[in-house]
Order: structure tokens, then sequence, then C-alpha cells
């Protein structure tokens, strides 16, 4: 009897043993494990992903200049797939049968349960077809996506495009999905993050004729959509449109800022393309004749592009100069067509002589910078030319030039201005001076700057000594401050109180007498601050480059103007400075024969034969030093 009753208790415990072990494992999976959720998820009937809709762009007036259309994606969730009318469906999409096979093995392949694309971007009517017979379709649904539109066919580098997601972007972000969008460069790959939004999601339950009937456990594992964040960008879209207007006969490029704050105002890079050419189904086909243009229309000059500087780096060479204390104002050279130092020539064009600070400027003397470049690196303060040299150089990079400036872009690139060991390894240590790197004191040589970083160089002396890192954006919805970063001043090495002849001299250049190089992109009642510039280029035609700012006093914009193989600064950059200026600054271009000639609409009255002032000829022995 008592072995009876033991194994009653024996199996007694036995069954609540069990019993707790099945509840403890039931309480872990719904409770406490959270792949009860994917377990739930992946066998339910039916989970729709609820896109949100992507951000809005707008400019500085709050113009939109990026927004939405519909799109709709046709999905299969390869685990519900049953046998279907292939031809029926071949004939609502317009493709063949060995298209719906080899879409089925790609989403097959890609994930059995997770639903993924089967076709992208049908149109309204297509899709509204096969919604109406889905129940003859179990697996397929159609997923509503939005697409980017543009108010206006501008600013493609600045924006950037919006592509579909990559293996690469599927291993690193498990946000993503196949089929899923993101963008691909400028604007829209930068913030991304807050331009895409957040994912919803429905879960169903369907019947047997593929109809969604209920949610599934009443909305337990649905998600709330959330769109994307507005943002408002620094551009000023009628200006840009108005740069690429100006622009679109040349190749090169035009960046334009405030001053005060850093913003960009307009991002030009020429020859360009409207912004709508890589969107849809066709954005493939269309990149890839982007990229095998000739003319390069993808790369971003403003970013991309190293030019020297040609002598817009004589504003920054007498800056250097009044700082070391090796010229003062009134300090005065001597020059007759050029620099000579016996053999050795390096050609100026006919103007006053002597001429002070100001006037060097005015008149762009090559002989004046190449003096101030002697006293700088024969400074007696230094014990050789590389100590004063990498003095020189120490300034420069105050002023941004090598490094990337750290615009919200990706591909920006930095500049370059070579050490004191680059020399050392050419010309040997100690066997080199003023006269083999002379080049630099007039913005050649060796040094190269893209044309964000002339255009910052323009802020830094309208602001007379210090620049906000370059951006795009000054706004994003909901957020109370970007980047503090980005209204941070950096100061140069250069004191404020040096600036001053620097900026006289630029206002002579446009507003001054015979003799001032840019007379030309003078505006009436507004003083523009400028500078010319010619870099030499061995493959071909010079490059036209300007720099200038406005008003004189409290400045409101900076610009550079880079315009490759159009020869003399005050040819052509020049003019596309001052029309923007004027475009900027009064809303509105009264010289409208000036925009006709710029564009090629009316040959110019004179053309100009005098030599250019930033020509360089160097005589070097055969072992390539200089005698």
């Amino acid at each position: 009897m008592n072995q009876f009753t033991d194994r009653k208790y024996v199996f007694a415990v036995i069954i609540v043993v069990v019993g707790l072990v099945y509840i403890a494992r039931l309480f872990h999976i719904q409770v406490l494990d959270k792949s009860y959720e994917q377990f739930a998820i992946s066998n339910a009937q039916s989970v729709r992903i609820i896109y949100p809709a992507r951000g809005l762009i707008f400019d500085r007036n709050g113009e939109m200049m990026v927004y939405n259309q519909a799109a709709y994606d046709i999905m299969i969730t390869p685990r519900q797939l049953e046998t279907f009318d292939t031809t029926e469906i071949c004939r609502i999409l317009d493709i063949t049968r060995e298209d719906v096979k080899e879409r089925i093995r790609s989403a097959k392949s890609y994930s059995y349960r997770v639903p993924s694309v089967f076709m992208k971007q049908v149109t309204y009517e297509n899709a509204a077809v096969l919604q109406e017979k889905l129940f003859q379709y179990p697996g397929f649904y159609v997923q509503t996506r939005t697409l980017r539109k543009y108010t206006r066919p501008v600013a493609s580098h600045a924006l950037g495009y919006v592509g579909e997601v990559d293996q690469r972007i599927l291993d690193k972000d498990s946000y993503y999905q196949m089929g899923d969008y993101i963008g691909v460069s400028g604007i829209e790959k930068a913030y991304e993050s807050y331009l895409r939004g957040q994912k919803g999601q429905n879960v169903f339950l369907k019947d047997v004729h593929n109809q969604t009937i209920e949610s599934y456990q009443g909305g337990r594992l649905d998600r709330s959509v959330e769109v994307g964040k507005n943002l408002v960008s620094t551009l000023d879209a009628e200006l840009q449109e108005y740069g690429e207007l100006l622009m679109k006969p040349y190749i090169g490029s035009v960046v334009a800022l405030e001053p005060a704050t850093g913003e960009v105002l307009a991002l030009v890079s020429a020859p360009t393309y409207p912004p709508d050419l890589l969107v849809g189904r066709s954005l493939g086909l269309r990149f890839g004749e982007l990229a095998s243009d000739t003319l390069n229309p993808l790369f971003n000059r403003a970013l991309m592009a190293q030019y020297p500087p040609g002598s817009t780096f004589k504003t920054i060479m007498g800056l250097i100069g009044l700082q070391e204390k090796v010229i003062t104002e009134s300090t005065e050279q001597y020059c007759y067509y050029g620099f000579y130092v016996g053999n050795i020539h390096t050609g100026c064009h006919l103007h006053e002589t002597p001429l002070n600070l100001i006037e060097a400027v005015q008149h762009s003397c090559n002989t004046y910078f190449i003096q101030t470049l002697k006293s700088i690196l024969q400074d007696a303060k230094f014990e050789s030319t590389a100590e004063a040299y990498s003095n020189w150089r120490e300034h420069l990079l105050s002023f941004g030039f090598t490094n990337p400036l750290g615009i919200e872009l990706t591909n920006e690139l930095d500049g370059n201005i070579p050490d004191a060991g680059y020399f050392n390894r050419i010309y040997g240590e100690n066997h080199w001076n003023y006269l083999t790197v002379r080049s630099l004191a007039i913005g050649q040589g060796e040094l190269l700057i893209t044309p964000l970083q002339m255009a910052n160089m323009t802020a830094i002396l309208a602001n007379r000594g210090y620049y906000i890192t370059p951006h795009l954006i000054r706004e994003i919805e909901g957020i109370d401050q970007i980047d503090p970063g980005l209204s941070t001043r950096n100061y140069t090495s250069i004191d404020s109180s040096n600036f001053g002849p620097i900026v006289d001299g630029m206002e002579l250049v446009v507003n001054g007498g015979p003799g001032s190089t840019a007379r030309n992109a003078k505006i009436n009642d507004i003083i523009v601050c400028g500078k010319t510039g010619t870099a030499e280029n061995p493959h071909g035609n010079d490059h036209s480059i300007f720099i200038a700012f406005a008003p004189k006093d409290n400045p409101k914009i900076a610009i550079a103007v880079y315009v490759e193989n159009q020869g003399f600064g005050t040819t052509y950059a020049a003019p596309i400075a001052s029309l923007m200026i004027e475009k900027y600054l009064n809303r509105e271009v009264k010289r409208t024969w000036y925009e006709d000639w710029v564009m090629g609409k009316i040959p110019p009255v004179v053309k100009s034969t005098k030599p250019s002032n930033d020509t360089i000829e160097t005589k070097v022995d055969s072992r390539g030093q200089i005698p």
C-alpha cells in the first residue's frame, strides 16, 4: 500500500515539475524573450511595413526645393506564395514570364520569410489594377513609397540624390531592408538619419482569399510611423539658379558664403545636371550616362577641384608680411615689368611704380609680393629658410587651406601647401631659398586649394580675421541647435588690425582708377571689394579667377569664382561674381546686357591682349635647381 502511495506522490511531483517547466518556458518566450515577437510576426499572415514620407528640404527663404511624390512597389513574401496566373500578372505589369521567375528567385535568395521588392516604382494605374486582384496572388501586396521631386532643376551637387541600398549598407545598418532607399550624396546623405524618419508596421491576419480581415492580436505588434524631419538649407534657390545659368557655357565653380555665419548661399559646379535625372527606375542608366560624359558633370568641382589660387593669394601674402612686421602699409617696391635677379625673371604688367601695399593689391604687382616673400623667408629671427618657411606655412594653415574645412558633404577634398621637407627632398637641405619658391608668392607653383577654401578665404577677409565652418543646413525640424561648431569662430593667426590695408586695396581693385584690375565688377551703390587672379594651366588656356565680398562694411556675401581656360580673372570670373552679388543684394539684375555677354549671347566689345600679370618664367640648371 505504501508502495502505491509513494508512486502517487512521485507522479504528482513529476507533473508539477513538468508543468512549472512549461509555464517558465512560456513566460520566458512570451514575456522575456524578444525573439517571440519576431516568431509571431514571421508566422502572422501579413506584415506591412509603413514607409515614412521623407523630410522636405527648403531654401533659406522658405521656398521648397525638394518634396515627395508617391511611388508604388510590388512586394512579395516568398513563403506565402501559391500557384497563380502568371499570364495575368505579366499583362498587368508588362513583364515576361522569365522576368517573373527571376524576380521570385531573387526574392527567395534574399529571404524566404521577409518581404522584398518584386517590382519597384510601377505606375499608379498598374498598382491599382493589381490591388483589386490581390486575392488571386497570395504573397503579393502593393507598397506605397515616395520619390524625390524638385521645384527647380538646380543644386544637384549640394542636394544629392537618393538611391537603393546595396549589400554593404544592409550588412552595416539593420534599419534597412532590400529595396529600401537611402541618401547617396549631398544633403540627402549627410542628413539621412533625420530625413528618412522611422518606419512603422502593421501586422494583419488574412482570410483564404488573401484579404485582410483584422489586425493581429489587436495591434499589439503594430508600430507607428514617424515622418522624416524637414530641413531648412542655407542655399538661396534663386541665387543658385542664377549662378548655374551664368556658368552654363563654362567649366568651373562658384561658391558664395554669408561671411558672418559661414552659411553657403550658392554652391555651383559646372557642368551640372538636373537633379530629377537621378530619380526613378532609370537612375542606374542615367548615372552611367553621366559618369561616361567626358565633361564629368558628376564631379563636384566646388569641393573636389584643386587649383592654384593665382593672384588672389597676394592678399594673404600681404597679411603675413604685415603680421611678421617685414612690411608696413607704406612699404614701397619698384617694378619694371617684373621681378629680376640675374637671369631669373618673373613677368608683371605695366603699372605705376613704386607702389605701397594698398597699391600693390590694387594693381596686382608680382614684384611686390615676391619681395614680401623674400623678406619673410630671410627674416633674421629664423636660423634657416626652412624654419622661416615653416612659420609662413603655419599662418596659411590657420586659414584652413590644407585639411577639409568640414562642410557636411562627404566628398570635400583638402588643398596642398607643401611643407619644408618637400623642398628639402627636392633641392637638398639648405639648398633652396626664396628664389626657389617665389612662384608661391603669387599663388602658383605647388599651391592648390579648392573653390570652397577660396570662398572661405574671402569670408576671412570680409570678417577681418575669422571664419565659421561653411555649412549647408541652418535648421532641422524639432532640433534647437544643429551643431555648436557651426557657430564657432575660427580665428586665423593674423591680427584683425592688419586687414585694413588689404581690404582697402581690394576696394580699389574694383572701384579705383586706371590700372585697377577689375573695374568691370563695379556695382552702383554697392562697394565691392575684390581681387582678380589668373592661374597658369600647362594643359591649355589659363584659368580665370575672382574673389569678392560686399558691401565693404558689414559684408553680406563673400564669393569665389573659378572659370577654367578662360584667361584673365577680369574677363569672365569678375563679371560673374559681380552679377551674382548684385542679384543677391538687390534681388534683381539691371545690367541685362552684361548677363547676355557673360552667357555668350553677344560678343565682347573689346578683346584685351595684355600679358597676364601672373606669368612666371623660371630658368633652371640641368639639375632643376635655380642658379
